[in-house]
Parts: C-alpha cells; sequence; structure tokens
C-alpha cells in the first residue's frame, strides 16, 4: 500500500494544499526520498521523468523558506528552458498554502533586463538554465550567498549538454552549508563525480528508472530511407492515436513532416530549438490544451514536455543515445496510464533498436512496414481552441479571474472551459471548439478584474 503524504510532518495547509491538487498517496521516489529530504539529508534520487520527483524536492525547499526574507532560498538547476518553466509552474502550486512566496524563472531566449528588474524586487525561489544563470552573475543581477536549498534536476542531461563548468561557478557561490538534492534519470560516472564534489553524505534512493512491461507497448517498423514519410502515414492510418508526439533528430525533419501532415489535413504543429521562446511557450500550452493533435519535435521537447494524458509517441527517427529514447518514450504512459511508442527504422539503424533492447534489459522485435493491413487516413479535429490574453502574473492576473469572466457575465458553461495556464505576460484558456467564438467575444467586449486587455484565438 503506497504511503500517505498525511504520515509526513508537514503543516495542516500544506496537506490541505497536495490534497486539493490531487496529491493523494506518495509515488515510489517520493516515499523513499521525502523523510530524507525533510531531515535535511543530502540526496541522490534516480527516477524516470514522470515520477513525481518534482514534488520531492518542491516539498522540501518550501518547509524551509522564510516568506519575510525576499533574498534567494532555493536555487533550482534545469536543462531547458521548457523543463525550468514547467517545475517553477508546479513549485507555485505546491507553495498556495504559504502567501507571498514568489518563484523567479531565468532562462535564454529572453531578455536579461526584465529578469533582472524582477529580481531586483526579491525572489524566494530561483528556477532556471545553468547558462542564464551564469549570465546574471556576470551581470551582477544575482545574489546566491542565502541559498539554502540547492536542486539539480536531470543532472545527466545537463552534463550532456556541457554545463559542467557554469554548474560549478553557480554551486561555487552558493553557501557550503547547503543542503544539494540531484535527480537524475540515470547513473554514469560523471554523475558520481559531480556528486563527490559538491555533496555531503548523500543517500541514494532509487524508483525504477525504466518503464515497467506493459505500460507503454512498444511498436517497430523496417522501412526504407525513401519510404520513412509514407510508413508515417501507414502508422497514423492504422493506430489512429488522438494525439501524439512525432520526434525527429533534426529541425529539418520537424518542418518536412509538420508540412506533410498539415497538406493532409491533420492538425499539426512544429517545436524546436531555433523557435523564440514565446512561440514555443505557444506551442507547448495549446498541445496541453489538446487545441491540436500531433507535435513534431526534436528533442528539445523530450524532457520539458509535461501531458497528462498523451497516448502515443512516434520516434520518426530512432535517437542516437538509449537514454534520450527512454526519455522519448517517458511522455506516455504516465501515472499508471497505458502508453504507446511506435518506431521507425532502416536497415541502418537496427543496432540503434538493439541497443535500446539491452538498456531495457528485453529483446525488442520489428516487423517491415508493409506488414501493417492497409487503412485510410482519417485526420481529425482537436476538441478546443486556445485563446490568448495578453496579460499573465506581471498583471496578476489568476486563473480564477479568467473563469470567472467566462463563466459570470460571458454566460459559458464551466464544462466548456477547460486548463487556464497563466505565465509571466500572457494567459491562455482552452475552450471546447464549439464555444470558443462565444468564449473569444466574450473576452474581447468584458473585463477581467475590471480591465479590458486583447485577446486572440490561436
Amino acid at each position: 500500500m503506497p504511503a500517505s503524504f498525511a504520515n509526513l510532518n508537514l503543516p495542516p495547509q500544506q496537506l490541505a494544499n497536495l490534497g486539493n491538487l490531487g496529491y493523494k498517496l506518495m509515488t515510489g521516489i517520493q516515499a523513499k526520498a521525502l523523510p530524507h529530504a525533510l531531515q535535511g539529508a543530502d540526496l541522490i534520487g534516480q527516477a524516470k521523468t514522470g515520477s513525481g520527483k518534482t514534488a520531492v524536492f518542491a516539498i522540501t525547499l518550501l518547509a524551509k523558506l522564510d516568506p519575510q526574507n525576499f533574498a534567494a532560498q532555493a536555487l533550482v538547476l534545469c536543462p531547458t528552458r521548457e523543463l525550468s518553466a514547467q517545475v517553477a509552474t508546479e513549485i507555485r502550486r505546491l507553495a498556495r498554502y504559504q502567501p507571498n512566496i514568489k518563484v523567479v524563472t531565468l532562462t535564454g531566449g529572453q531578455p536579461l533586463a526584465p529578469q533582472a528588474a524582477s529580481l531586483e524586487h526579491g525572489a524566494h525561489v530561483i528556477v532556471g538554465t545553468p547558462g542564464r544563470i551564469n549570465d546574471h552573475i556576470g551581470k551582477h543581477t544575482i545574489e546566491l550567498n542565502q541559498i539554502h536549498t540547492l536542486v539539480l534536476d536531470e543532472a545527466d542531461r545537463m552534463l550532456e549538454m556541457g554545463f559542467m563548468e557554469d554548474i560549478g561557478k553557480i554551486i561555487s557561490l552558493t553557501p557550503k552549508h547547503r543542503q544539494t538534492l540531484l535527480f537524475s534519470a540515470t547513473y554514469p560516472d560523471d554523475i558520481k563525480r559531480l556528486s563527490a564534489q559538491f555533496q555531503r553524505n548523500p543517500i541514494e534512493v532509487k524508483a525504477e528508472a525504466l518503464h515497467t512491461a506493459g505500460v507503454i507497448n512498444q511498436y517497430s517498423y523496417l522501412c526504407s530511407k525513401t519510404e520513412r514519410l509514407a510508413a508515417l502515414d501507414t502508422l497514423l492510418a492504422h493506430y489512429k492515436p488522438r494525439s501524439a508526439v512525432i520526434f525527429c533528430n533534426m529541425k529539418v525533419g520537424v518542418r518536412e513532416i509538420t508540412e506533410h501532415l498539415s497538406q493532409l489535413g491533420f492538425s499539426v504543429k512544429a517545436l524546436h530549438g531555433e523557435m523564440e521562446q514565446r512561440d514555443r511557450d505557444e506551442v507547448f500550452v495549446q498541445f496541453k490544451h489538446n487545441s491540436f493533435n500531433l507535435l513534431v519535435a526534436t528533442d528539445v521537447a523530450a524532457r520539458g514536455l509535461d501531458i497528462e494524458d498523451l497516448p502515443c509517441v512516434i520516434n520518426y527517427e530512432l535517437p542516437h543515445d538509449a537514454d534520450i529514447y527512454i526519455h522519448r518514450i517517458g511522455r506516455t504512459g504516465r501515472a499508471g496510464k497505458e502508453g504507446m511508442a511506435l518506431n521507425l527504422l532502416t536497415d541502418a539503424e537496427r543496432h540503434k533498436l538493439a541497443d535500446i533492447g539491452i538498456a531495457q534489459k528485453t529483446e525488442l522485435d520489428y516487423e517491415v512496414i508493409s506488414a501493417l493491413p492497409k487503412a485510410t487516413l482519417s485526420p481529425t479535429q482537436p476538441g478546443n481552441v486556445t485563446l490568448c490574453i495578453a496579460a499573465g502574473r506581471k498583471e496578476k492576473v489568476r486563473p480564477g479571474d479568467i473563469l470567472g469572466a467566462l463563466t459570470g457575465e460571458g454566460g459559458i458553461n464551466g464544462k466548456s472551459v477547460g486548463k487556464i495556464d497563466v505565465l509571466e505576460y500572457a494567459a491562455y484558456v482552452a475552450i471546447e471548439r464549439s464555444a470558443a467564438k462565444q468564449a473569444l467575444n466574450c473576452l474581447l467586449n468584458g473585463k477581467i478584474k475590471g480591465r479590458k486587455f486583447k485577446v486572440k484565438s490561436l
């Protein structure tokens, strides 16, 4: 029987907030790590994406925050902008039981000046990428001398991306008597060396690093290089996923596939590293909102994309590394739900599938794509439309304000309103397609918190 959060020595308000957010029973990594972390121990946590590790370090750092002290007290380092944004969002949710906790996100793709201005007004928690945090260190816009909790999230990925020097510089500016929590999906020698350098007698905790058999069904199909696009069509026609992420190794492939599927009538968008941050944010949000069906992406999305119920991942090309494959398919089959991974490979890529099988301690079979029976492509329209409001946290807009504007004077049925995401300078709300036009007119002609804001349909 999984342990309850009520078994932890947490304030009643925090337990109530956890319950409201759906945190009833602890996951494996939470049950193993939280008792040690809350006692102040350094940790090395090895767990797969989607295992609940964010809550481990968020609950730990929040327990030690002094809300009256607006100096940075906790620092979370992440490999990507997307993961940083999602971690910051989850910390804010878990911090609702305490008033006035400020979480600042520092990542690239955005100008330094507004971030520096935000830091001037104080921040309890900083979440960001090593490169951008070092930029602020160089500009003397950040102080780390009061950090009591340091988190290295997805440390293996940060080392793969060459952040070791940046991480070392950042950590050197934090107090020596701090708590350091390191989380990694894999545990290579580089991680051991990183831990030895920056942690004190860490306790190692491990949840199952690979997806358990049966949670994600994996199917692989052999095709020639020239028929790969047609093979993708065959997979979509046969399996008919209501939603899927299609992974490519290069952005040129992302563009080719996105254009191809769009011409076939699919609701599809692209995501790659050269897109502006605002554009990437909008794509992420729309996909979470079920406002388009197919996301074609490079591995920029492999670790940052957090979708509660993604039925399918398609590897248009197998990655060069088995660990990357694990992180890709980790987008599906989450929270105990069943998922599906579909793989395309050529003769020259069969060794990649073999390596992936070795990493999973199983043998992955494949068949030729022509073995699938012929089926008709049947693109479907997504269930929702996302509306973008030109106001976010900076304007003190909250999800409840938007919901109230829609369901109050706007007369929109609350059941037609889906997820609401409030970012720094914009807010996004999912609306059932049948009610989208009415909702857009409602927000254009009405007010949110007594103010008019620009609104558009994405």
